[in-house]
């Protein structure tokens, strides 16, 4: 009987079937994944079986590779749960573990590899599962060489993100796939967002100078974190280098600020102080502000008539000139359809940004930093730079957040599609791929805005202009359902609230089995990863760092590859 179950003359020998063996196959679908009967030595208290751990099924023609969704204990006869056997005798519970009781692992497959392909790690690249094992086929737990096998191995572009838990294997991510694809991170807070966001800037800043992977980052850095220095997740508390320290990444990388003083506090001299003109600001920019700055659609209507009113200059002026003479201004063109109340609470609204001294008034720009931000940072973009905005004391400040972010988004967006157009006749000259990093993007992407904004514009064109997003946020659920299904590949953390699990797992194949994963989910520095780049779904244990060792290693592959002539125009220079 053994043979029977085993099928082993069918399979032919492999290098890999000497992974410890969990159980057998005993049913299951396509739809659902498959049901596992655990070995009698095997419990289901071992690590090996715990949900998110992946697992392999020796099909008769095919090798299987799937995730364990959940865990069961079953028996032979319903009788066992009403009137439970004596198990004080330890001879009884033996007897009766494996036979009367046994445990059940649900798993669901996600891809396979002929049999004949398996030998020595070579053949056949890992294909999305389209059957099912037959039944009695064995189950093992996979082995570091599956791992390799699934994700490839650590390489120019393929960056090590994390170990499967309880494993030192490493699970690498295909960063060449992966830029060309918004993405998103997300996770209650505290769960290791910000942590993972910047590994993976890390990555792209290593693999930056590949010609396969060119890619420069802008990144909104809302709590200063990225740029000079973060705070370890694994110790509260103790400082982790930012980018711009890690060896080999400085020349790589500008530190833009909002906030001088306060970087400066901190220990970083920016490359740039920015500063933006009221006449850089348009009526377009206040749609994202209407939540804090409480602006009706009425007060929006305003904006774009003093905007016709005053030219670009307008808000300077609208802000300097009396509601009255306004409104005379505007009888005389022609009679006005606002009231002047109105007029006065958009004025009041629009004062408050005032209070920011990164504004400054039309012509201040270009004597207080000798060029415009926005000019600078597609200088330094456009020569391969990776550019880190500091808003410092504004980052905690919303207003302040989605000003700037949208109005430089906008900007930046209109150069890459200039550059994109420019080059459909010679691909040479095609622009790198630029990764815009937005941090509570549910304000720049939510139902109401997402599709009037540049930011929903971008995830919906995908790499058509070679720029896409990277949103980071705790409230999927706030974010546009048609925005999150554009999102290529999701990095998630622990999500405990129904809506943004529900939210991140639409449209997902295998949505409820991965829904159980995702609840399962240590509550730091664990995440699951789903989408255009990786081959199937995994838990990850994600990467560690703050050693010199570990910047080292991380510095190694970030050098050469600048554009030097085109980094000389980047700089401050007098023209």
């Amino acid at each position: 009987m053994a043979n029977l179950f085993r099928n082993s003359d069918s399979f032919g020998p492999s290098e890999l079937d000497a992974a410890p063996r969990l159980g057998m196959v005993v049913k299951g679908s396509l739809k659902s994944g498959v049901d596992v009967k655990l070995d009698p030595a095997v419990s289901v208290e071992d690590p090996e079986v715990q949900v998110g751990r992946y697992v392999v099924i020796e099909g008769r023609r095919q090798r299987f590779f799937g995730l364990i969704t959940d865990v069961a204990l079953e028996a032979i006869d319903p009788q066992f749960a009403v009137t439970p056997p004596d198990t004080g005798d330890d001879f009884i519970a033996e007897v009766l573990q494996g036979t009367a009781t046994y445990g059940t692992l649900h798993v669901l497959p996600s891809l396979t590899v002929p049999r004949t392909a398996v030998r020595g790690l070579e053949g056949a690249a890992p294909q999305p599962v389209k059957t099912v094992p037959s039944h009695y086929a064995a189950v093992h737990e996979a082995s570091e060489a599956d791992i390799a096998l699934i994700f490839g191995e650590e390489g120019a572009t393929n960056f090590f993100v994390g170990s499967p838990p309880d494993m030192e294997s490493k699970v690498c991510l295909d960063l060449k796939t992966f830029i060309t694809r918004s993405n998103g991170v997300f996770g209650k807070s505290g769960t290791g967002k910000t942590f993972l966001t910047r590994l993976l800037l890390l990555g792209l800043v290593q693999a930056g100078s590949q010609s396969d992977a060119r890619n420069v980052n802008l990144v909104f850095d809302m709590h200063s974190e990225y740029g000079w220095k973060g705070y370890s997740e694994s110790a509260p508390g103790r400082e982790v280098k930012g980018l711009k320290q890690i060896p080999g990444f400085g020349p790589r990388v500008a530190i833009f600020s909002l906030d001088e003083e306060s970087s400066r506090r901190r220990g970083a001299s920016p490359d740039h102080v920015v500063r933006i003109g009221y006449d850089e600001v348009t009526p377009e920019d206040l749609l994202l502000l209407r939540e804090p700055l409480n602006l009706h659609e009425r007060g929006l209507d305003a904006a774009h008539e003093m905007h016709d009113l005053f030219g670009k200059g307008w808000l300077s002026s609208f802000l300097e000139t009396p509601t009255r003479e306004i409104k005379e201004a505007l009888e005389a063109k022609g009679g006005s359809e606002f009231h002047p109340g109105s007029l006065s609470a958009l004025k009041t609204s629009l004062q408050r940004l005032r209070r920011f001294r990164f504004m400054v008034e039309p012509g201040a720009v270009e004597q207080a930093v000798r060029k415009g931000s926005v000019q600078a940072i597609l200088d330094y973009l456009e020569s391969g730079r990776h550019v880190i905005l500091e808003f410092g004391r504004y980052g905690s400040d919303p207003t302040a957040y989605v000003l700037v972010a949208n109005l430089l988004t906008r900007r930046i967006h209109e150069r890459w599609v200039e550059l994109t157009e420019k080059a459909l006749g010679d691909p040479v000259q095609m622009p790198p791929t630029l990764v815009i990093t937005i941090e509570e993007a549910h304000k720049f992407l939510s139902r109401e805005v997402a599709p009037q904004t540049i930011f929903g514009n971008i995830a919906r064109e995908m790499r058509k202009y070679n720029v896409t997003l990277r949103v980071v946020d705790q409230r999927p659920s706030g974010i546009d359902d048609e925005i999150l299904s554009q999102l290529g590949t999701k990095l998630c953390c622990l999500l405990d609230n129904e809506r943004d699990v529900d939210s991140v797992l639409a449209g997902v194949a295998g949505r409820s089995e991965l829904r159980e994963v995702l609840a399962h989910l240590e509550s730091k520095q664990q995440a699951l990863i789903f989408g255009h780049a990786v081959p199937m779904p995994v838990v990850v244990r994600v990467r560690d760092y703050g050693t010199e060792q570990s910047y080292a290693a991380f510095g190694e592959g970030s050098r050469g590859g600048l554009d030097r002539e085109a980094l000389r125009r980047a700089m401050w220079e007098d023209t």
